[in-house]
């Protein structure tokens, strides 16, 4: 777990580095190399209190050692000269295992401010390397901000998932392990824990034999195409107790080198995009392809050992897309390695990208004696699928590892999987799988009390559409002026059109070249704008749209272009266009690409009968969505009622803060800033305590009461609350939240105070007095500052009471816009061709 001060320690960092290296990725690697050359420095005064020797800093670079770096009287200039010299010169040092000297390669200062590194070596002189778990998590926390798509299309896996695809692969300590896409070794990482956790015995010991942790090291390897990536994982690992890490700059799908290298476990997140013109693979794939996400999951199920599993996350492409290298690959898992799939939820990669994955589980071995694939579906895997990524308290994620791990222990024990009834999911014959040809890996397709599936055919936008029917120089086709329409006249959330730019032709873009005529579809073709926008039913005069953009001009006998925006805009086209993408900055899909994208076509009735439906389920949305956003709960604050200071009337109590060394495995639990979630603390969401001799002696007054309104304190959620259920045992609250409740019944409702938290009035002061830009500095100091309007009691029941009635209006429009959207979505599931369950509402 993370400590605060660790963290506030590595913000600060990056909020130093931000004005001169903007790139969160290469914040990251001047963190990595910074704290690796202050660690080695440490290492070195260690050695020297043991009784050795300086071997890192020693001979020639014994210069360069921190402490002269670090020492007073030393110039902001002179500084930065030694510290740059010393990190370009590091490679060559003799005194520093090869892990070390890689991780230095190519490194260098990619800024020349002193009091810019002064400050930024100062935050890194506060860190201490005592190879703690705790410093392994610091890292772990450093590589979250790299939440930018990758060149190759790579996403940073969220832990969570990563450590429920390792506990149903649940490798074990004599197992070769590989990641061939390891990025900054999660999946590596997870393993090896996963490996200690099962090996300790009852009293929380390791029951590992040296010779066994000595495996372990050789036992894992990672490979990765980035050279950065390959030094953050080499870091990464290294901070996690692997002292010779073996991760490789290797392309795995270009080079034969380590073709024949074998492993047990295989665990990956492999990149879902290929580059321009496709991968120029070698010759020994089973599958003949161009395609990023074939060819890796065809490597993988290939280097599987005969008893080896694999766990690997994939687009939506893999399961349903009908191009024959897909079909042939779906075919040999099928009918060799795939055991089971995991359907994910759309958004557990946000913010980085909205793209549907499943999880393939592959076993070699049981895949042969088993004529059943296994169907799971995720929901909700503990957080909001928003951008924001928040902790809610609905999570699938326990009860499908369970039920998956059961279907694997009756595999495994030879029993019969018959009566085998998974509530997240079903089992599904091979022939059934194989009966027409296209193995389609889709769960809902199989569910015999599913609504019956559609059959309209899939087309290619090519056969269906005119795209960029004309494209012209404005300078040619206008005198004076014309209308420009790029990304900036759409609303990203929305696509409504919200006006074109009227330009001179002789500034006009160079980009500026697609004329567009009223109906045209307008699909953005770049990263990270992929997605269909608008339709252009009043178009204005002279009206020139960007080369970032697609036109889309519907064949009128054949489609009608609201339909064609409706499927464009799901993640069944999304998945297509996101695995064309080629690499770069701003990697984007060009006019061939748009033209292979299918979807499906029903005949035109059909088409307008959809489109109503799914127009008539948005404008109820729109609306409830609107009620949302403008309601806010106010007090009506009459200037007879006295202002008074918050804690005349309100007491308020801070954690205490205790450390991750204080933690045990059971005991009292421990509240904080993730368990508030919405208005509710979710306990389920704690997972530290302290032990219960610790709580009498220490600890005792900081219990939560029945009531209490638990005030997160930290961070850019300060001053969000919630109200406190007791379950039954005692819990406090810990590092940045506030518990709160009356001094006086007598004087203030609870239910008033948790009012006035959530009104304007409170805010308005808050934000006033609290500092920091990062990190908000919020916490008794600050509510010692508030005043808060205090009416006598009878008029709090009164304000209450209409607030409560107003907010249950208010919150039945969140019930609505989930009801409203799955409606849209069953639509959409049924066109695509994708079952959907009886009932839905």
């Amino acid at each position: 777990m993370l400590d605060i001060d660790t963290k506030r320690r590595i913000d600060t960092a990056r909020d130093i580095l931000v004005g001169k290296v903007p790139d969160p990725k290469s914040q990251v690697e001047q963190i990595t190399i910074a704290l690796i050359y202050k660690f080695m420095d440490d290492m070195d005064a260690e050695a020297e209190v043991l009784g050795g020797k300086r071997k890192f800093f020693s001979g020639d670079f014994a210069r360069y050692g921190w402490a002269k770096l670090m020492r007073s009287g030393l110039g902001g200039h002179e500084t930065l000269a030694l510290y740059a010299e010393a990190v370009t010169k590091m490679p060559e040092n003799p005194g520093i295992p090869l892990l070390f000297r890689e991780i230095f390669k190519n490194a260098f200062l990619p800024y020349r401010d002193p009091e810019t590194l002064k400050a930024f070596l100062k935050v890194i002189d506060e860190f201490e390397y005592d190879h703690s778990e705790r410093l392994g998590d610091a890292f772990e926390y450093l590589l979250s901000v790299l939440g930018s798509q990758g060149d190759a299309g790579q996403f940073r896996t969220p832990r969570h998932i990563i450590d429920f695809i390792v506990a149903i692969i649940a490798p074990k300590k004599h197992e070769t392990v590989l990641d061939p896409a390891c990025g900054t070794a999660g999946f590596l990482i997870s393993s090896y824990k996963h490996i200690l956790k099962t090996n300790t015995d009852k009293d929380g010991h390791s029951t590992l034999t040296p010779d066994e942790r000595g495996r372990l090291a050789v036992n894992f390897k990672g490979y990765d195409i980035s050279p950065d990536m390959v030094r953050l994982s080499l870091v990464n690992l290294y901070l996690h107790g692997f002292t010779d890490p073996h991760v490789y700059e290797y392309d795995t799908l270009t080079s034969q080198d380590r073709w024949n290298e074998y492993a047990d476990v295989i665990l990956a997140n492999p990149p879902f995009m290929s580059p321009k013109g496709g991968i120029k693979p070698h010759n020994r794939f089973s599958v003949q392809s161009k395609r990023s996400e074939v060819l890796f999951v065809d490597y993988m199920a290939e280097h599987l050992t005969p008893n080896g599993r694999a766990g690997i996350i994939v687009p939506e492409g893999v399961i349903f897309q009908s191009q024959t290298a897909y079909t042939q690959l779906r075919k040999m898992l099928v009918e060799d390695y795939l055991i089971a799939v995991v359907s994910l939820p759309a958004g557990v990669f946000n913010p980085y990208s909205g793209v549907k994955t499943s999880i393939l589980i592959l076993d070699k071995a049981l895949a042969k004696q088993t004529g059943t694939i296994a169907f799971f579906k995720i929901e909700n895997d503990g957080f909001g699928l928003g951008a924001q990524r928040r902790p809610i308290g609905k999570n699938d994620l326990p009860q499908a590892r369970a039920e998956i791990i059961e279907y694997l222990r009756r595999l495994c024990a030879r029993v019969s999987v018959d009566g085998f009834k998974p509530a997240l999911g079903l089992l599904v014959q091979k022939e059934k799988i194989a009966s027409n040809g296209d193995y389609n890996l889709s769960g809902e397709r199989y569910r015999e009390n599913g609504a019956k599936m559609a059959q309209y055919p899939h087309k290619q936008l090519g056969e269906i559409c005119e795209v960029n029917p004309t494209q012209t120089d404005p300078q040619k086709l206008f005198d004076g002026w014309f209308n420009y329409i790029d990304i900036s006249c759409v609303e990203n959330d929305t696509g409504k059109f919200l006006g074109a730019n009227k330009l001179n032709v002789s500034e006009a873009p160079s980009r500026a070249r697609r004329v567009i005529a009223n109906e045209d579809v307008l699909l953005s073709t770049v990263r990270p704008n992929l997605r269909a926008f608008t339709i252009i039913s009043d178009v204005p005069e002279r009206a020139i749209a960007s080369t970032g953009f697609s036109v889309l001009r519907a064949k009128p006998d054949r489609l009608i272009p609201q339909f064609l925006i409706q499927m464009l805009r799901g993640e069944h086209a999304l998945d297509q266009m996101v695995g064309m993408m080629g690499k770069g900055a701003y990697p984007s899909i060009n006019q061939t690409d748009v033209e292979t994208i299918e979807i499906p076509l029903p005949p035109l009735e059909v088409q307008k009968e959809i489109v109503a439906d799914i127009e008539a389920y948005q404008k109820v949305i729109d609306g409830a969505r609107a009620v949302l956003d403008n309601y806010r709960p106010h007090i009506p604050i009459h200037p007879n009622w006295p202002m008074v200071e918050f804690p005349e009337v309100v007491f308020f109590q801070e954690g205490p803060g205790i450390r991750n060394w204080q933690f045990t495995s059971a005991g009292i639990k421990l509240l904080n800033v993730k368990n508030i979630v919405g208005d509710r603390v979710i306990l389920e969401n704690s997972d530290k305590f302290i032990s219960a001799e610790e709580f009498d002696q220490k600890y005792h007054h900081f219990q939560v009461e029945d009531g209490d309104i638990i005030m997160a304190s930290s961070g850019a959620t300060y001053g969000k609350n919630a109200h406190f259920i007791d379950p039954g045992y005692p819990v406090i609250v810990n590092t940045s939240t506030i518990r709160v409740h009356p001094r006086d019944e007598s004087r203030i409702l609870q239910d008033y105070i948790k009012l006035f938290l959530d009104s304007d009035s409170f805010k308005w002061q808050i934000d006033r007095l609290i500092t920091g830009s990062a990190q908000p500095n919020f916490g008794p100091s600050h509510l010692k500052q508030v005043k808060i309007p205090l009416p006598p009691l009878a008029t709090q029941e009164k304000i209450v009471a209409e607030i409560e009635a107003e907010q249950a209006l208010v919150n039945a429009n969140h019930e609505l816009v989930a009801r409203m959207e799955k409606k849209i979505q069953a639509t959409l599931d049924r066109v695509w061709g994708e079952d959907t369950e009886e009932g839905v509402p």
